[in-house]
């Protein structure tokens, strides 16, 4: 009995994964960000004004930068793929 690297096909090396995982993380630091910032009362100068805010804001910028990195990976992929493709 084999691992999920039996189920992949030749073609499959994780783009999809990468572009799905990572604009889902994205979207998840966004709302935690705009929830942070309008819904819990904004960010002082010494941070955000509730305990719910403070969570929220350690998710965004948990999520952001990762989300981030794994979009931008997952996206230049992609195009290497396209570009390989055509070839």
């Amino acid at each position: 009995m084999g691992g999920p690297a039996e189920n992949r096909t030749p073609h499959d090396d994780g783009t999809s994964a990468l572009l799905r995982v990572g604009s889902g993380s994205l979207a998840i630091g966004i709302v935690a960000a705009l929830l942070t910032k309008f819904a819990l009362g904004g960010i002082g100068i010494h941070g955000p004004h509730t305990n719910a805010a403070w969570l929220l804001f350690m998710v965004a910028m948990i999520c952001l930068p990762c989300g981030s990195m794994l979009s931008l990976l997952g996206g230049l992929k992609w195009l290497r793929n396209r570009r390989l493709a055509r070839e």
